[in-house]
Formats: structure tokens, sequence, C-alpha cells
């Protein structure tokens, strides 16, 4: 694939992943992105995972058509991106490493060699002139490890940016970039916001025609509205105006509720609602859908005094990932004892700019005309 005249893709496609990260679930598999810029020098932009290496080295050998690369530049030290490094070194051993200094505290952790007689320590706007193409790097710590640097070419007007702009599928799966983008970014950039926030503003100042994430599409054109999601997402602004729902229920009585709630909000105009079962559906499209929307709805059953383990899972992904700007309601079910409602709000009480709902519905084990009339007022007030 080409990127440019002189900028080659040789990334790769596993398919055969189940869980990214060890929890993720990627139906569609995953891209390792890398990339070659050929020039009077010539410039490997990251590595792969291990179990693709081989392949990888054999597509830099067809970009290289007989060359020798001069440098590998190491935006990321995660191993998806980084544990094919010593294979490119052993394959090319006068090739020079370029990397942040922490990256190659990190290199010493991984490999038992920080490449000292091979390297090159860059930082904030160092630069590295292949020829035509001078590469400028911009540091980006904590987006999301600490030690992450992105590239950017004056040249092509290419930024390269490490695993800012990313998502999960391979790159041969048709399917929308955003939802899998957003489900990428708040399972795994989600909590440091402020990092990103800083990093869109270093790159506000660039002339950027491409982006090349280490993972999903290169991006082309109508650029704003890649910046404008992420500016949205690390900002925790609201993405889309609605409700959504995120419930637990051990014997049905609990989404018999959730089921009239959601009926009630429609008929009352919401724009859109959503509907998550916390012990069925990927959680990791539930925590999307949280921070795609304004207002939320917490409805489980209490359970051994607090709340069932799937709701107590899911408000911990939230608040880990700095869940703020938001109305959130509850819906609690107590046979005896009702806690869930003052256990979720306990929860969410050292979160940033929440609003609590002025209605709670509570449930005695099933649906009756008082807890109906809750509903009712509930739907009333989030629409």
């Amino acid at each position: 694939m080409y990127i440019s005249n002189d900028i080659r893709y040789i990334g790769v496609n596993d398919h055969e992943i189940d869980l990214f990260e060890g929890q993720y679930v990627v139906p569609n598999g995953m891209a390792y992105n890398s990339y070659v810029i050929l020039d009077e020098k010539i410039a490997v932009m990251d590595s792969v995972d291990r179990n693709f290496g081989k392949l990888w080295l054999e597509n830099l050998e067809k970009a290289l058509d007989g060359r020798k690369p001069d440098y590998l530049i190491v935006q990321h030290m995660e191993p998806d991106h980084s544990a094919s490094i010593t294979a490119f070194t052993d394959a090319y051993p006068e090739a020079t490493v370029v990397s942040s200094a922490k990256a190659f505290v990190m290199m010493q952790n991984f490999f038992g060699t920080d490449f000292a007689s091979r390297r090159i320590v860059v930082g904030e706007g160092d630069t590295l002139r292949l020829g035509r193409h001078e590469l400028t790097f911009v540091t980006a710590p904590m987006v999301h490890w600490p030690e992450v640097i992105v590239t950017y070419d004056s040249a092509d007007k290419v930024l390269f940016s490490a695993d800012g702009f990313g998502k999960f599928g391979a790159l041969d799966a048709q399917e929308d970039w955003a939802c899998e983008a957003r489900r990428y970014y708040f399972g795994i950039v989600g909590k440091y916001g402020m990092p990103v926030q800083t990093l869109l503003k270093k790159a506000s100042k660039l002339d950027i025609a491409t982006i090349c994430p280490l993972h999903g599409p290169v991006l082309t054109e109508n650029l704003g509205y890649y910046l404008d999601l992420y500016n949205t997402w690390s900002s925790y602004g609201v993405e889309t105006q609605g409700v959504m729902i995120a419930y637990t229920s051990v014997y049905g009585n609990t989404k018999k509720a959730v089921e009239l709630l959601a009926q009630k909000l429609t008929e009352k105009g919401c724009p859109r609602v959503v509907v998550a079962d916390l012990a069925r559906d990927d959680m990791a499209e539930a925590v999307e859908d949280a921070f795609r929307h304004g207002k939320l709805v917490l409805a489980t059953t209490t359970y051994n005094g607090t709340i069932f383990p799937f709701m107590r899972t899911f408000i911990d992904h939230l608040t880990e990932r700095g869940y703020q700007n938001r109305t959130v309601a509850f819906v609690e079910n107590g046979s005896w004892a009702a806690t869930a409602a003052k256990t979720m709000r306990k929860m969410l009480e050292n979160s940033k700019n929440i609003t609590f709902a002025e209605n709670t519905v509570t449930i005695t084990s099933a649906l009756n005309d008082k807890s109906a009339a809750q509903i009712e007022a509930l739907a009333q007030e989030l629409a």
C-alpha cells in the first residue's frame, strides 16, 4: 500500500487474536501498522506483534527492493508494536534505533538491551533528516504509555500518530470507523483525556494531510471529523444526545422496569435510547455508550447488601476512566432492603460534574403502581 510516493505500508492483519490486551473482543481481528519512508536514508516506523514478525520483515524486504534501512523509529513500546524490534536489529545490524529515553529503558526491561551502541534518543522538537523528508518528533506522554512519541513528516504532511486515532479491527474488515475507534479509545486511552488534549493542541499547529496510526486505517479525507471526535472524547464531552440504560437483572423484574423506562423515554421524544444488559452484552461496548451519551441510567438489584457484580464492574470501568460531565439516574430493586441506589451513588461521588437525577426508581421485588409511577416521573425528567 502506498501512503505517498515515498511512504509504504508494511503492517499486518491479525485474524488469529480472540481478545486484544487480554480483554477486548475483536471479532474482526486487529491491524498492527508499520510504515517505511524511502528517501536518501530509510526509516521504518515501528514494528509489529511477535507472532507476525516474519511476515512483517518480508513486507519490509519487498518495500526496500534491495536497499537496507537506516533507522527503526519506535514510537510506542507496547508489545503489539515493539515485540519484533530485536528481529529487525538482528536482520539489519547496521541500522540505528530511534526512540525516547523512557522507551530505551523499557527496551532494556523487555529485551535485556537498550541498544546503547546503535541508538538515537529523541525528545520534543528533535528532528531527523532523511533527505527530502524531515521528521519532527513530538512527545506524547501517557497517550497512553509514558514513553510515547509521535512523528511528523513535513514533506508529505503525514502524522504518524502512534496509538492515537487507532481502532479495533483488521484493515480488510468492512466496518464503521467511529464505533470501533470509540470502543478502542474509551477502553484503552479513555483515562488519559488531558494528555490527549495536550497532544491535540500540538497537532493543531501542524499542517496534516494524512494520519498514520498504529491500528486501523490510514486517514486521508475529512480529517476534521476525526479530530473533532477525538476532541470530544478526550474532553469528556457529549457526542450524542440521548440516554444510555445499563442494567443487571436476576429474575427479570429489573429488566421489565428498564424496558418500560426505555419505552417511556422513546414515547416522550428522547432522540436516542440505548440499553445494555451488563451480564450478557460486551462490557466495552457498554462503557463506550456511557461515554457517548449525555445521560446514564444505572439499574440493578441489591445483592449481598450492595449491588450486582456486573454493575460494580461497569461503574469501576467508568470511574477509572474519568467519567464526568453527565447526568446519572438510578433504578434499584430490593426484596426487603433496597440499597443499590445508595451504593451506586457513593461509587460515583468522586466523579467530576455528575448531576444526579431528582427521581430514583425503587422496586420491591416486582413492578407495581408506585414504582411504575416513579418510572414515569424519571422518564419525564430525562426526556
